[in-house]
């Protein structure tokens, strides 16, 4: 619901969106684009499929390996399949632009942020699917930790670098939240018929 809230805000420049540019101010890197720490640049990248793909497929294939049951992967990867399914159009459909304070003022089509909905669906599900076989209460809540602080670094890297606003960030953690609650939720469900 959240998430159909904040793409209307986005759609109709409602006045949600002026929360926008004091947050970008706020968090934005040098402005040179060559004076930008290399360490921004690698969180944003982590938003790459390239990045965040070989993660999840080696939770997946660590899950099925563990349980032998098919619905959880393949609840996750549906998951997964549904992102660029609903971000592209989202963003023609938005057709949000940059604007003074990013990058590419002239880019269209930057909500939902792509990098940032690729991360947190991906390094979530891969969070998620380990979970159950991760043994001790600390180390449970280290994986949990680390997928969050890494989705909160790769957030903060695409707005500090310039590539996106911060409600593009987050509207794409809305939508795979969930995505990932619906997974979840499949899972758990299909889990307990078994």
């Amino acid at each position: 619901m959240l998430f159909g809230l904040l793409t209307w805000q986005e759609a109709a420049h409602g006045p949600v969106l002026r929360l926008d540019e004091p947050l970008r101010s706020a968090i934005a890197g040098p402005s040179p684009p060559g004076r930008i720490p290399p360490l921004g640049h690698y969180f944003a990248a982590l938003g790459n499929w390239y990045a965040a793909g070989p993660v999840l497929v080696a939770a997946m294939a660590y899950a099925w390996w563990r349980s032998r049951r098919w619905v959880p992967v393949a609840a996750y990867a549906v998951a997964m399949a549904a992102v660029p399914a609903i971000v592209a159009p989202l963003k023609t459909a938005v057709d949000r632009t940059g604007g003074a304070l990013i990058r590419v003022p002239d880019h269209a089509g930057l909500y939902p942020s792509g990098h940032a909905a690729t991360a947190a669906l991906a390094y979530g599900a891969a969070m998620l699917l380990v979970l159950p076989y991760v043994t001790g209460k600390a180390a449970r809540r280290l994986l949990v930790a680390a997928a969050v602080l890494l989705n909160l670094a790769i957030g903060f890297a695409l707005v500090y670098c310039g590539y996106h606003w911060p409600l593009d960030v987050v509207g794409s953690w809305l939508l795979c939240g969930a995505l990932l609650g619906g997974a979840s939720a499949l899972s758990c469900w299909w889990g307990s018929r078994g």
